[in-house]
C-alpha cells in the first residue's frame, strides 16, 4: 500500500532545499542546531496553528505516522533533538530574521521562475492590516495607563484604513511581484498598525533583486524622500496622486492603469494569504513577538 505523504512533510522536506543565508558571525558559542531546523519547527507551528512551543512539542509527540516523520525532520544529523528550551530561546529569535529569509527566498523565486516573460519588471508596495488578538485598548485608558481586560495586546496600535474603518492590530508590509502568472513576496515586515507606511518603506525598498525597476503604490507612498531613494537605487517609483476626484492632470489614465495592475496583484495577495493562515477575523498570537513570528512566518511559507 502506498501512503500518501502530508503536506507537513511535504513543506518539510521543501525547507531542506531552500536557499538559507549564513548566520551573522557574533561573539559567543556557535548554534548547535543549524538554522534549517528552526524553520521546520515553524512550518509545524504554522500549518497546525499552534500557539506555542509547548504545544508544538505536544504534538510532535503523538503516535500519528505524520508526527513521526515530523520528529525525524526535526533531529539532526547526529540524531539529536532539540530541548524544549532551545526550542523557545530559538524561536524567540527568529523573527529578526525572518525578513532577510523573505528576501534571499524571493530573490531566488524570482530568477527560477521568471513572472516578467514580457518586461515590465514592477513590484507592488503595500501594508494590510489585521486586527489583534482579544479586545481593543482604547485611546483614553491607553492615555491613562488602564488595561481594561486581560485580553488585550498592549503591543498592538491603531490605525485608519479607507476599507475597514478605525481598526486595533497590526500591519503587515509588502512588496511583491505584479505579474499575471505569479505574486512573489520579495521583502516584508511587520509592525504595529501606526507605523505609517512611508516609514517603513525605505527600509523594505532596500536591497530589493535588481531585476526590480518600477514600484507601484498608493497615495501613501507619494514621498519625496521614497521617491529620491528609488531614483537613486536606478527604480522610478509610480503611486495614485493627492487631492480632490477626479484627477485632470496629463498622467491620470497611466496612473490609473499602473494602479488597476498594483491593486490586482497586492490586494489578491493579501486575500490568500488571510484567507490561507486565518487572519480574516484577528491574529491569533499576542505580543510583538509571536505576531512577528506568525505573520512574517506565513508569509515565508
Amino acid at each position: 500500500m502506498v501512503v500518501e505523504e502530508s503536506p507537513v512533510v511535504s513543506l518539510l522536506r521543501l525547507v531542506e532545499r531552500m536557499p538559507l543565508p549564513p548566520l551573522p558571525g557574533g561573539r559567543g558559542r556557535p548554534y548547535v542546531y543549524g538554522e534549517p531546523l528552526m524553520v521546520k519547527a515553524l512550518v509545524v507551528l504554522l500549518m497546525k496553528r499552534l500557539p506555542t512551543v509547548h504545544s508544538l512539542l505536544a504534538v510532535l509527540a503523538e503516535p500519528t505516522a505524520e508526527m513521526q516523520q515530523g520528529r525525524a525532520h526535526l533531529t539532526d544529523a547526529q540524531g539529536r533533538f532539540p530541548s524544549r528550551r532551545t526550542w523557545e530561546r530559538r524561536l524567540a529569535a527568529l523573527p529578526e530574521r525572518l525578513p532577510t529569509l523573505i528576501r534571499t527566498m524571493g530573490a531566488f523565486l524570482l530568477g527560477l521562475l521568471q513572472p516578467w516573460p514580457r518586461g515590465g519588471q514592477a513590484a507592488a508596495i503595500d501594508a494590510t492590516t489585521v486586527r489583534a488578538r482579544g479586545g481593543v485598548w482604547h485611546k483614553k485608558d491607553r492615555d491613562a495607563g488602564m488595561v481594561p481586560h486581560s485580553s488585550i495586546d498592549t503591543d498592538a496600535a491603531w490605525t485608519k484604513s479607507g476599507w475597514h474603518g478605525w481598526v486595533y492590530g497590526w500591519l503587515l508590509h509588502l512588496v511583491i511581484t505584479v505579474s499575471d502568472t505569479v505574486w512573489l513576496p520579495l521583502a516584508a515586515a511587520a509592525t504595529p498598525a501606526n507605523v505609517a507606511d512611508n516609514v517603513q518603506a525605505p527600509a523594505l525598498l532596500a536591497d530589493l533583486p535588481p531585476e526590480v525597476h518600477f514600484i507601484l503604490g498608493d497615495v501613501h507612498y507619494n514621498d519625496p524622500a521614497l521617491r529620491e531613494q528609488c531614483t537613486q537605487d536606478g527604480r522610478i517609483l509610480i503611486t495614485t496622486k493627492r487631492g480632490r476626484y477626479p484627477h485632470t492632470d496629463a498622467g491620470v489614465d497611466v496612473r490609473r492603469l499602473f494602479h488597476q495592475l498594483r491593486s490586482h496583484s497586492i490586494e489578491n495577495f493579501n486575500a490568500q494569504f488571510k484567507t490561507m493562515f486565518g487572519c480574516l477575523g484577528s491574529v491569533p498570537t499576542r505580543g510583538t513577538l509571536a505576531t512577528s513570528r506568525f505573520l512574517l512566518g506565513a508569509v515565508l511559507l
